[in-house]
């Protein structure tokens, strides 16, 4: 789904913070990012979502951007986010609405899915900022399903998350794994890391492969 050929990736500055890396991501994969503060995780997945480019060697991407979803980490911008639930998830439909000023039924059908998936159906007329942290993830993840179908990328998706909060979030991620869906998440849990995934690409120790 994605073959990085030895990339050179920068922060947006002429300094790289990693380079030579190569890695294949396959469909189905459970790649878990792992690394010390500044090697470079954030950089490698804001690369990937196309918001940095890098400084040498090649992506290649085969599935379309409008598959891709994406989970960022918690903010207190966020968390007082003014809209319901329903609001929240059916805004992941908003690209392929193309130049309709509306959501149609087949949108709806798809938020009304992604929170099923969720178990997050009897929240749909709740305003978001009324949730427990755990609630929002599961939100911010039927979200990324309504804009994707086929990779999600999740930065830090249990920061903040007390332990049970945390093991729940990580499992419904694990069923969504399990059904198909190309995992690539950035976490300082080396326990769940290993857990869960299937792959695990260390940075900052010398690694350049995965």
């Amino acid at each position: 789904m994605i073959q990085i050929e030895t990339v050179e990736l920068s922060a947006g500055y002429s300094t790289p913070v990693l380079s030579g890396l190569n890695l294949t991501v396959n469909d189905g994969d459970y790649l878990c990012i792992i690394g010390s503060n500044g090697s470079g995780k954030s950089t490698l997945m804001r690369t990937l979502l196309g918001l940095l480019p890098p400084l040498s060697g090649k992506i290649i991407f085969n599935v379309g951007k409008n598959e891709i979803g994406y989970v960022p980490q918690q903010n207190e911008l966020q968390k007082d986010f003014p809209a319901s639930v329903m609001e929240v998830v059916i805004s992941g439909c908003l690209g392929k609405c193309g130049f309709r000023p509306f959501y149609g039924k087949n949108e709806k059908n798809k938020a009304l899915e992604a929170m099923r998936k969720m178990n997050i159906s009897d929240l749909a007329s709740m305003c978001y900022r009324e949730l427990s942290g755990g609630q929002r993830q599961r939100v911010l993840l039927a979200r990324s399903l309504c804009a994707a179908g086929k990779i999600i990328f999740l930065d830090e998706p249990v920061a903040g998350l007390d332990p049970d909060s945390s093991s729940e979030f990580y499992r419904v991620i694990k069923e969504l794994n399990d059904s198909g869906v190309t995992v690539i998440m950035i976490s300082h849990d080396t326990g769940e890391a290993l857990k869960y995934s299937n792959r695990v690409l260390e940075l900052g120790k010398g690694n350049k492969n995965a």
